[in-house]
Order: structure tokens, then C-alpha cells, then sequence
């Protein structure tokens, strides 16, 4: 009998489903399941947080799917109690990509320059990089926001260099913003693979495609992001990455006075997050 595994409609998110199924190596049925994200138009700020896998974890639920296939960034970090992310397959690069209307890369930016963001973080850091470019909403999936540079309603979009990989589209080097000048998002190309916390052969088969160096960086990245409020508008960008026996945990904050970085490292994910949220000079939370 199949393993059915559920996952949005796009593109990008039939491709994850794709890489999944590769890394489970046994039949697979893929469900298409519409989230309330797919069907609206308004800002991604005034959305509902888990917009985009609340239907697909109530799928899960009700026993309609077996697997949820989700982009890590995607899921709260106030996970639902009766399910868990079995497994965080090996990372892609979580970098992102600043794609003009000529493929230029940042030094093609225009002064003044219209950048298409919906990510309060990319463009807060696209500001700093260039000031002067103004950001503006742009909603749709890459293949979309992509046409929208090339008709001239944007002259550039920021999106994830893991995204248009996954999707074979090509990417020069010049394009790519470095985790300095860009810093991703939370659990930024990762993905989650999510089942029933009571089904334990599932956890069981789920769990061979666990990479443990991934699950180590962005479990840092996501209690930080947690600790400073657990919210997308939150213009924070954060980089885990394993060294030897600790968790580096490298995190900007984009202020209006400038950004503010911190850089940590540890052997407990959960500390080393709290470390930087005080290094950055927000509260934890009690």
C-alpha cells in the first residue's frame, strides 16, 4: 500500500514532495491540498501565521494523509501537540537571490529601484544593502514573481536560492546575496516531514531520512526566532551550522539604527539560542 503524502500545489512544493519521496525510496501516492495562503491575495503580514500547512496538518489529522511535506521557514514554531517533524532531510543552500530584470545580480540595481518582497526581512536588508530602493508586496509563486521583474512591474524580487534550485532554475554567482548581506530566514531551505506523533512506525521510517547536522542548526535557528517573538514580521535573519562538536549560530537584526548582529556557539541548540536573543538586546521571554 502506498504512503500517501500530502503537500501544496505549486511547483516548488510538488518538487519538495518529489525530493522526499526520492530519499524514502518506496511507492508513494502525492495529495494536493489547497492551504487558505493559496487562495489569497492580501500581504503575507496580515496573514495568520501557518497559513500555509494548517489544511495540510489537518489532513495529517484526520488520517486523510500519512506524511505532511512542508518548507520548514513555513511551519510555527509552536508546533501542533499531536504531531511532530519526523524528519529534516539534508539542507539546500539557504541563501537568497536578488533577481533583476537583467540577471545582474546587486550591482544591477537601478538607484531607487522597486524591489518585490513580501518578507519584512528581505526587505529590511535589501535597505541596507542599497539604500534608496523602495520594497512593495508581491504575492505568487516564483515562476509568477519572476514574471512580474520581466514584464517591469518590479525591476527586482528576492527569493530563496534553494526554491529556484529545486525548480532547475538557473542562478549566476552574482545573484546570490551572501549570509551576510542577506541572512536567511529561519529554517530557510530546509524541509519538514511531518506525521502523527502516535504513529510510531511511521516516526520509525521517517527518521532514516533525518539529517542530524541540519536538525541540530535549524532547531537554533527556530527557538531564537521563538525567543524574539515567534513572528514572521520580525526582520530577523539567522544561520545555523554544526562545526565539529557545537552549533554555530550566526544572527542579524535589522533596526532602523542599523543591524545588529550576534554570533554564538554551543552544544545545546536551545542555549545557544538564548544566548543570541540576548546578545541582540531583546527580552526572552519569561
Amino acid at each position: 500500500m502506498s504512503l500517501v503524502i500530502g503537500t501544496r500545489g505549486s511547483a516548488l512544493a510538488l518538487a519538495q514532495a518529489r525530493i522526499a519521496t526520492a530519499l524514502l525510496g518506496e511507492p508513494v501516492e502525492v495529495r494536493v491540498i489547497r492551504t487558505a495562503g493559496d487562495v489569497t491575495d492580501r500581504p503575507l503580514s496580515e496573514l495568520a501565521d501557518g497559513i500555509f500547512v494548517s489544511a495540510i496538518e489537518q489532513a495529517l489529522l484526520r488520517s486523510e494523509i500519512d506524511v505532511a511535506v512542508h518548507s520548514l521557514k513555513d511551519v510555527p514554531t509552536a508546533e501542533h501537540d499531536e504531531l511532530v517533524i519526523a524528519a529534516i532531510p539534508e539542507r539546500e543552500d539557504p541563501r537568497d537571490v536578488l533577481v533583476t530584470r537583467d540577471r545582474g545580480g546587486l550591482p544591477s540595481l537601478p538607484a531607487g529601484a522597486v524591489v518585490g518582497t513580501s518578507s519584512p526581512r528581505r526587505a529590511a536588508f535589501i535597505r541596507a544593502l542599497a539604500p534608496g530602493v523602495r520594497t512593495r508586496d508581491i504575492r505568487g509563486n516564483v515562476e509568477t514573481r519572476l514574471r512580474k521583474v520581466r514584464d517591469g512591474e518590479y525591476d527586482a524580487t528576492l527569493l530563496a536560492l534553494a526554491g529556484l534550485r529545486r525548480l532547475g532554475i538557473a542562478v549566476a554567482d552574482v545573484e546570490i546575496l551572501s549570509l551576510e548581506q542577506c541572512p536567511p530566514a529561519a529554517g530557510q531551505g530546509a524541509l519538514a516531514i511531518q506525521c502523527r506523533r502516535a504513529d510510531a512506525a511511521m516516526r520509525e521510517r521517517l527518521a532514516r531520512i533525518d539529517h542530524t547536522p541540519t536538525r541540530l542548526a535549524v532547531t537554533a535557528e527556530r527557538a531564537l526566532l521563538r525567543e524574539l517573538g515567534a513572528s514572521c514580521t520580525i526582520p530577523l535573519g539567522v544561520c545555523g551550522r554544526v562545526d565539529g562538536a557545537e552549533i554555530v549560530l550566526d544572527a542579524a537584526l535589522a533596526e532602523p539604527a542599523g543591524v545588529v548582529r550576534a554570533s554564538v556557539r554551543g552544544r545545546d541548540p536551545l542555549e545557544i539560542a538564548k544566548q543570541a536573543a540576548a546578545e541582540l538586546g531583546v527580552a526572552i521571554r519569561a
